[in-house]
């Protein structure tokens, strides 16, 4: 049964500035996300990925075009898009735990229920046995999962990650991109992710929005044919797959193309 559209992107442009101090960091960018999607953002620094994902969010207003979510234009941020950002936000002060269930606090969410969520995520993202644990006490990897078990525990539509992995080594930057699979199919959450990683995103997405360099427009949308139908849950089974090669080329190529500067001769 095919999938309804979850988020709409229409004819977004954003600019900073004005007059002779105006930067255009978005021109005439439109794609659908579909519900149970994994799209990612993809594109040469500086081509209006982020900007595009607080657009999303609501942190931030196009300055034409609109955002649709489930049929609402998005005007501000709202509980039912959760952000996972680069850097760590856990506080401090609270355990895994606490940390899981804040949100859920300020939303109003009855302490059994919390507790009840808090644990299911805590168990998906594999911190079971440091639920009592202060983030000083974790990894880097540990408290990105904390981020992303506290954004989910509040049961967002759509959950949007800016480069959530892009601070940690490369051995624990794929286990956490497999830890995301396991996510993905088990919570049936739409996701919109931001990365600078051409293997990451190949292996992340049902789909990849490729955004053009400065100021950022769509040059592609890639379906990522070769993957349909596969229940591919980590990077070794990804690589082998007829098509991989030839898709991470094709990309690579595109990138180089837009890292060029505009106006060589």
């Amino acid at each position: 049964m095919a999938s309804h559209v979850k988020l709409s992107v229409n004819g977004v442009g954003k600019s900073f500035g004005h007059g002779a101090h105006r930067v255009e960091a978005l021109r005439d960018v439109s794609f659908n996300v579909l519900q149970n999607e994994v799209c990612v953002l993809l594109g040469p620094s500086g081509c209006g990925k982020s900007t595009l994902l607080n657009i999303v969010a609501g942190l931030q207003d196009p300055t034409v075009g609109s955002v649709v979510l489930d049929g609402t234009e998005i005007d501000g941020p709202a509980r039912e898009r959760g952000m996972v950002f680069q850097s760590y936000t856990s506080f401090p002060w609270l355990t895994v735990e606490q940390n899981v269930e804040y949100g859920m606090k300020l939303n109003g969410v009855p302490k059994a229920e919390r507790m009840e969520r808090a644990s299911h995520f805590i168990d998906l993202v594999h911190l079971t046995k440091f639920r009592k644990t202060y983030p000083k006490n974790l990894s880097g990897g540990m408290k990105q999962r904390v981020a992303i078990a506290r954004t989910l525990a509040n049961r967002p539509e759509i959950l949007l990650m800016d480069e959530p992995f892009g601070a940690l080594d490369a051995e624990t930057r794929w286990h956490m991109q497999e830890m995301l699979i396991e996510i993905m199919k088990s919570s049936q959450t739409t996701i919109m992710l931001v990365t600078h990683d051409i293997p990451e995103a190949i292996f992340l997405a049902d789909k990849i929005v490729f955004l053009s360099s400065h100021p950022g427009r769509l040059k592609a949308i890639l379906g990522l044919e070769f993957k349909k139908g596969k229940d591919i849950r980590d990077k070794e089974e990804l690589i082998t797959l007829d098509g991989y090669p030839e898709c991470e080329r094709d990309i690579l190529a595109m990138m180089r193309a837009e890292a060029r500067p505009q106006d060589a001769t």
